[in-house]
């Protein structure tokens, strides 16, 4: 072999090893794919997904389909040529890392995050579900979070039951704070609270706000807690976390708690984030969700309507009817409507 030939060879093996190497680097960049969709209506590892007890619950029919994304995890970072690949696939969107998990926050933190908005998304879509159907929600007041090196710290404690301030009762969130403002900064302040059951008394220091001297805190934050007249719990393991279910959610209580089948035996699929109010809201990954919703087969999706005009854009739109929704009430008459066949009342996205 002359010594041109052999050069030749080296700089070859060199060049395949470099792109090796080029194609395993990790890159700044996650993935978005389908991910798994689950009936709502549905069981998980033989429990009902939303279970309800304490109240009558009807029979129903069809699908009420929750979909997903997957996304690389907090923990995992994407190769170079596992981008590229995801870049040219249409159903698959790559995204700048931090777009998603911000640099600071950790991979625990991010977990955590997606555990929490899961759990406030169900309390909202049971919320929303039980207004629709005009059944009464009462709310308790409790304490969120107390902050660290705040006043209230070892005298209050998280989900403590707050009863009254000062002697006043507290009847909303608003009223704490309120409350308070009747007692100089830097006194104790008394607050009657429940904890595991019990009533007590509790006396906490205060101080006056960083930003208004004038205001007087404890150091802690406070929310409206539903007290739901009977039991609805929702039960999707650890598989599926965010807030984009609420809406599915919301629907499958309305449809157990109402005679008849809601969708008329159709295949529902959709996402949208709700509030108690039940006013939806623009997710991430309309796209991806879309083309999960028509491979496992689904033949309407609900759109939250700031989400349309991607919805319409995706590779699998024109598989599926694709409903434009802004309000639970506003799905709820759709799918009646549907049900009914009568297809012109209802709003798409492409209406």
């Amino acid at each position: 072999m002359s010594r041109r030939t052999l050069s030749l060879a080296v700089a070859a093996v060199l060049l395949v090893v470099l792109t090796i190497v080029a194609a395993l680097r990790p890159v700044p960049y996650v993935a978005m794919r389908p991910g798994p969709v689950q009936d709502t209506l549905g069981a998980l590892g033989g429990q009902d997904i939303v279970e309800i007890s304490g109240r009558r619950v009807y029979p129903t029919s069809g699908q009420l389909d929750l979909t997903t994304v997957s996304v690389t995890s907090p923990g995992a970072r994407l190769s170079l040529a596992e981008a590229l690949y995801a870049w040219v696939d249409p159903e698959r969107v790559v995204l700048p890392r931090d777009a998603v998990y911000p640099p600071q926050q950790s991979v625990r933190d991010a977990e955590e995050q997606s555990s929490v908005e899961m759990v406030v998304s169900q309390d909202a879509a049971v919320v929303a579900a039980l207004t629709a159907l005009r059944i009464e929600v009462d709310y308790d007041v409790r304490v969120g979070d107390v902050a660290a090196n705040s006043p209230a710290r070892g005298h209050l404690e998280s989900r403590d039951l707050i009863l009254a301030v000062e002697g006043q009762p507290v009847q909303d969130a608003t009223d704490v704070g309120e409350l308070l403002q009747e007692v100089p900064a830097g006194d104790a302040a008394r607050l009657e609270i429940r904890r595991d059951g019990e009533r007590r008394m509790v006396s906490t220091p205060t101080t006056a706000a960083p930003d208004d001297p004038a205001r007087t805190i404890v150091g802690i934050t406070v929310a409206n807690d539903p007290d739901f007249p009977f039991d609805v719990s929702i039960e999707l393991g650890d598989r599926i976390g965010g807030p984009s279910a609420g809406l599915m959610f919301a629907l499958a209580i309305v449809d157990k708690l109402s005679p008849g089948a809601l969708t008329g035996g159709l295949h529902v699929a959709g996402t949208g984030e709700i509030d108690a109010e039940g006013r939806v809201g623009a997710i991430g990954g309309i796209q991806q969700k879309v083309a999960g919703a028509a491979e496992a087969g689904a033949s309407v999706f609900l759109v939250p309507a700031r989400n349309c005009r991607e919805a319409t854009s995706a590779e699998s739109a024109d598989q599926m009817r694709l409903v434009r929704v802004r309000r639970l009430s506003q799905a709820v008459d759709a799918l009646e409507d549907l049900a009914a066949g009568d297809e012109r009342a209802v709003p798409t996205c492409r209406s």
